[in-house]
Parts: C-alpha cells; structure tokens; sequence
C-alpha cells in the first residue's frame, strides 16, 4: 500500500538557519500521529512542505505517492489547519460553505453539529470572531472536511479546557467512523496522549524518536534517592539528565525495569516514576537520534 506519507532526505534551509536537517520518514494510511517538539523545532514547516505550500531545499516529499506542491489533485485529499488560520472577509457560513465545495468528502451534517458543539454563530463575520472560535472554526472545517490527509498545526489556541476535550471527542468519534491518516502537533502532549498512536519527535530540524505509543509506555524511567544508591543502581543503564542537590540525585534510565530491577531499588531506598509523554518528549530532546530507537525496537 501507497504510504500517506514518505519523505526522504528533506532539508529546509532559510538562509542561515537550518529549518529541517535530511529528516526522513514514512507514515502509513490510517493513523492518529503526534508530531511533538519544542517551539522552533521544525514541526511548522515539516508540515507546510506536506501541505504544498513550501518548496524543500532538497529531498524527497511524497504525500499519497505524488508531490504535492502545485498539485491540485493532491491537495483536494488533504486539508491542513494552522494555528494562525486567515480567512477572506467571509461569514463563518461563508468559510463552511467555500470549504464544502473544495473537498470531495465534506459532510455537512458533522460541520452543523460541530457548530453547535462550540457554539459558532454561523453568522458572525469571521473577524469578529475570538480567538478561541476563529480555531474553534478551524477545527470544524478541519473535522468535515473528512480528508485523506488530515493536519492539525497547535490548532486550539484560545479554546478553553472544555472546547479541547470537545475536539478530542470529536476527532476521536469521526476518526473510528471514517478512519483518515491524522498528523496532529501539539504542545499539550500529555492532554492529546490517548488519541496518539504513533509520535514523532523533532529537535532543531531533526527526528530523534518515531515510535508507537504502546511501545513508549515504561521505556523511561525517573530515577531518585541518595546519590550512591542512585549510582549504584544505574551503572550499565544508558542515563538521561543526571541532577543532583546535597546528598540526592536524580537521573532518567532509558530502558525497560524489570521486577529484579523494582527490588533492588526497594533494597536501595529508591523511588521510581515512569515518565509521561511529555516528560519523555522533554527528555528526548537533545539526546541522539537513536537513544530511544534502540529501546523500542
């Protein structure tokens, strides 16, 4: 089967500052996947060279097997909500109705109820809008638009709490119905975790961890206690972060514990703490590409 995804080599370069640096990377249809990363990273333009609207420096972008820059037949299978979305001097009705006529798969009905879901006027002039309902607007055209190739770039600044849980139970219930391939960055990583099935980890241009979810789960572990305990027990472990105040340490060990390792560090006064996926994103960042790769193998 044709790859959503395949990028091969790809390099963004703005003058003197290097955007992507020869990432590569494959993402099969049918998917939820969280494109996770500092601000800066390169998640941003990652994702406007997959929706056509940058040209890469070098390498290889496909998206459904075509290039999509310029590529009308490619682009009608895709829509990508950005976290700065502009619209014409439309009326929200205007924007829904502009975006029905652009995608092949636009279900009205689930743009009615998403409305009325976040309370969108569909009235209201787009630029009357908040902030948090010019993204609420996002969303719905992002969600009805029932794209083979769904992008969402940090696209609920403004919403509350309570709209984000809303857009989690929405995708979450259209994707089971229609499954699409779902590109999702976020910041908020521990809050979008259950919806992840897959993440990828940018740090300054480059991917340092594809991997499933279920495979992340326990790879790390937040280590403490009194500073010889600590060494003790982490010798021959591959260690991230190694922190240290008066006679206490704390470390990171990357690698699966088993119930031997759970002893000895009850024998050695020792607290243990699996890292969230945040934590673990956090951490990832700055170490070798491979660190983690070789762990979830």
């Amino acid at each position: 089967m044709t790859p959503a995804i395949s990028v091969t080599g790809l390099t963004r370069r703005y003058r003197d500052h290097l955007a992507l640096d020869q990432i590569s990377l494959e993402v099969q249809t049918g998917s939820i996947i969280g494109l996770l990363g500092r601000n800066g990273a390169g998640k941003t333009t990652l994702l406007r060279i997959l929706a056509g609207q940058e040209f890469p420096s070098s390498g290889g972008v496909l998206v459904h097997g075509a290039r999509p820059a310029e590529n009308e037949a490619v682009l009608r299978r895709m829509v990508f909500v950005r976290e700065d979305q502009t619209y014409p001097d439309f009326k929200v009705r205007h924007a829904l109705r502009v975006a029905s006529w652009f995608y092949p798969h636009w279900s009205a009905e689930l743009a009615d109820a998403l409305l009325a879901d976040f309370g969108l006027p569909a009235d209201r002039a787009v630029k009357k809008l908040s902030r948090g309902m010019r993204s609420a607007l996002g969303i719905v055209i992002g969600l009805a638009a029932r794209a083979e190739l769904t992008m969402f770039d940090e696209p609920y600044a403004g919403l509350d709490a309570v709209a984000r849980q809303i857009f989690y139970d929405r995708l979450l219930a259209d994707y089971a119905e229609h499954p699409r391939t779902i590109l999702l960055s976020t910041h908020l990583i521990d809050e979008a975790a259950g919806l992840l099935e897959r993440v990828v980890v940018i740090d300054r241009g480059r991917i340092v961890l594809t991997a499933d979810t279920d495979d992340l789960r326990g790879v790390a572990t937040a280590v403490s206690g009194p500073v010889l305990a600590v060494d003790e027990f982490t010798a021959g472990h591959v260690v991230w972060g190694r922190r240290r105040l008066a006679g206490q340490a704390s470390v990171v060990v990357v690698g699966a514990l088993d119930e031997a390792d759970h002893l000895r560090a009850g024998s050695l006064h020792l607290d243990l703490a699996p890292l969230s996926l945040q934590q673990l994103v956090v951490q990832a960042a700055g170490q070798p590409a491979d660190t983690l790769e070789r762990t979830t193998a």
